[in-house]
């Protein structure tokens, strides 16, 4: 074990800077950890940290510094150390040292896994034609999209019905493909919505053009004689002629390294952890994709970011953890808006639904309660996501579930904004970063945030699926209005008018442009 002086900084080693990797730095900046510690984050892409959830806006002409997040000279301003384009391929654990790519040997006094997951491409014979793309990087992307003008692509498919691959479907669409997805599953998105919830999908974004196989079981690929992909054919002996293929039907920890340092492994993969997010080796830790917790391996980023901020926690003395969290999703797929949490199935014994189906706007939404009615314990809305904020509150146990439960979901039920008032300070107002009304308040109150994009930066609020920026909007109101102030809500600084101000100008001057 190496030796450190008294006098020492404490030497903290992160492996990854992907999401997950770069909130744990964020953390670690926001609670003074940089003061006493030197902190190394080593990534494996050439670039730095970017939002993976708004990849196919990469296809809209989005630059990487558009979906970047860490700010130029952030990491250096705090005396964090970011090498990029390199690999750790081993780890000492008796002399806590690490070792690059490149030879370079960095030692640790804590290592932090952040290394995240890796795309499952089945193991069907042709999956290695030419043609075949995964979907998880910026440089993914930029070879797909290489691929397609290069081939003048026409027709490109989608292996995986789930949250990426429907990604990776709009992102064909983009390109000006005809997209088809294939699932073997018998619903799309099989995961995290029910029956009802993935017929609605299906419908929306059948209409929008993409074509939909599910139920459908891949056997082989086949490809023309100079090796590119040509048509995928299936265990039913159906066939699909395409041009190009995304493979995006799930992902695998990325535990190899811990493998090779004897750290234990959870049964399905993934580094196991304890609510501290420590390893087998109590000077390691792993955060996001890469860790299980419990035996299991959170896929979705708002986990990862809790584990972030848990160890951040952890590592500057606070007596907290990361606890197992309520699953909650909320995105918005080829332009539907979709979002499922907790028990959305309603596997729990005795549990009843309540369901509103419109097929005709395309609306399906649906809550499920305890045996006893009394509390919610899962949802899914497709179409219409607005009232996922409140679903969630409740689901936390911040807010009461109504008399009448059905209105949450009813047309004109329940209001899709929360009431400040009704949340107390210790509620959870962004579940993607886990910031509670207290500390929105505290950044308002303290003069550090007078407006939206204020309270974004000082708390990170709002800057996960956005789903509770009418809340940060109605909360900043309050507290401004008790201060005797008013919101400026101008559409920016440069243009002195609010959105409605704008409706009447064009209905009075009929501006046209």
């Amino acid at each position: 074990m190496s030796a450190m002086s008294v006098d020492s900084p404490r030497r903290i080693v992160v492996v990854g800077n992907g999401m997950v990797g770069h909130r744990f730095v964020e953390a670690a900046i926001d609670r003074g950890l940089t003061a006493d510690a030197r902190i190394v984050v080593i990534g494996d892409e050439p670039i730095p940290a970017y939002d993976r959830v708004a990849l196919s806006s990469f296809f809209d002409d989005a630059s990487i510094g558009d979906l970047t997040l860490v700010e130029p000279g952030s990491y250096e301003q705090a005396g964090v150390s970011l090498l990029l384009g390199e690999r750790v391929v081993e780890v000492d654990r008796d002399a806590r040292l690490l070792i690059t790519d490149r030879g370079r040997v960095l030692p640790y006094d804590e290592l932090v896994l952040a290394t995240g997951s890796f795309p499952f491409v089945p193991p069907v014979d042709g999956a290695d034609a030419l043609g075949v793309f995964v979907y998880r990087t910026i440089e993914d992307l930029e070879l797909l999209r290489g691929y397609v003008r290069a081939r003048a692509c026409r027709v490109g498919a989608v292996v995986g019905g789930g949250l990426l691959g429907l990604e990776a479907a709009n992102a064909l669409r983009k390109l000006g493909l005809v997209a088809h997805v294939v699932e073997a599953a018998p619903r799309l998105m099989a995961v995290q919505l029910d029956e009802g919830g993935a017929v609605a999908l299906q419908r929306r974004i059948e209409a929008l053009g993409v074509h939909v196989h599910t139920a459908m079981s891949l056997a082989r690929l086949s490809a023309d004689d100079r090796g590119h992909v040509r048509r995928l054919e299936f265990a039913d002996d159906t066939s699909l002629d395409i041009d190009v293929l995304v493979v995006a039907a799930g992902i695998r920890p990325r535990d190899e390294l811990a493998r090779r340092c004897g750290l234990e492994i959870g049964a399905r993969g993934g580094v196991v952890i304890d609510d501290s997010c420590r390893t087998s080796d109590p000077a390691i830790h792993a955060i996001g994709e890469c860790a299980s917790h419990r035996g299991r391996v959170y896929g979705l980023v708002a986990p990862g970011y809790r584990m972030a901020e848990a160890l951040a926690d952890v590592l500057t003395g606070a007596d907290t953890g990361f606890d197992a969290v309520v699953p909650a999703t909320k995105l918005k797929l080829l332009g539907v808006d979709v979002a499922a949490c907790g028990d959305s199935h309603g596997e729990t014994e005795n549990s009843h639904s309540i369901v509103w189906n419109d097929p005709a706007s395309g609306v399906y939404k649906k809550i499920v309660l305890s045996p006893d009615g009394r509390q919610l314990i899962g949802a899914v809305l497709v179409g219409d996501a607005s009232v996922h904020p409140t679903l969630v509150t409740i689901l936390n146990g911040d807010l009461p579930l109504p008399d009448q439960p059905g209105s949450l979901i009813a047309p004109n039920g329940a209001p899709a904004t929360l009431a400040p008032g009704s949340l107390g300070a210790s509620a959870t107002v962004c579940s993607c970063l886990n910031v509670s009304k207290g500390r929105i308040v505290g950044a308002v109150v303290e003069g550090a945030a007078t407006d939206v994009a204020g309270i974004k930066a000082c708390t990170k609020a709002g800057t996960g699926c956005g789903s509770c920026v009418p809340l940060l909007h109605e909360i900043l109101r309050d507290e401004l209005a008790r201060a005797g102030m008013a919101l400026d809500d101008h559409l920016c600084e440069h243009f002195p008018y609010n959105r409605q101000q704008v409706f009447d100008l064009v209905r009075t001057q009929r501006f046209t442009s």
